[in-house]
């Protein structure tokens, strides 16, 4: 088994029940065993859109690098995730930060997730699960590396229906 770390995000529609949704639909190939807080967070990359809901869980599978891509696009797909321009709107947003310590590089993926270091929307909620974590390829935690970041206008989301 190998474990890896997840960011779901989501910004339009029932924000709540996509992260939920896109849980309950990774098992049984990815089995999530810990979840960070939610978090509302401002967007980044293109600012013109509603906030985020934000969570990172540490899951085990024992599906490949690119099988695992593959999985999670499909999750996607069927909560209803329609192709958009760069960093704009989405219902749902599934990406792989970390595979165990693996440096992997193709077309499609890249790991360790390359935007990593740049988004307190991934670091803030990895903190909750895996502050001790050591990046890969930057051989730093994961609690250092948040503290290069500013936390502007995350707050921990306390609603449970939209």
């Amino acid at each position: 088994m190998h474990d890896v770390f997840i960011s779901l995000g989501s910004n339009i529609g029932d924000r709540y029940n996509a992260l939920l949704n896109a849980r309950n639909l990774m098992t049984p190939d990815i089995v999530p065993v810990s979840f960070s807080k939610i978090y509302e967070t401002p967007p980044w990359g293109y600012e013109d859109q509603p906030p985020f809901l934000n969570q990172v869980i540490k899951a085990q599978t024992e599906l490949s690098p690119s099988a695992l891509l593959e999985r999670l696009k499909g999750i996607e797909k069927e909560i209803g995730r329609k192709s958009n321009f760069k960093y704009g709107p989405r219902l749902i947003d599934l990406d792989i930060l970390f595979y165990d310590e693996l440096i992997y590089k193709t077309d499609n993926l890249t790991v360790p997730h390359p935007e990593i270091i740049n988004r307190a929307f991934v670091l803030i909620p990895l903190m909750d699960i895996a502050s001790n974590f050591i990046h890969p390829f930057y051989n730093q935690t994961i609690s250092n590396l948040a503290k290069a970041v500013e936390p502007n206008g995350i707050i921990e989301y306390r609603g449970q229906n939209e």
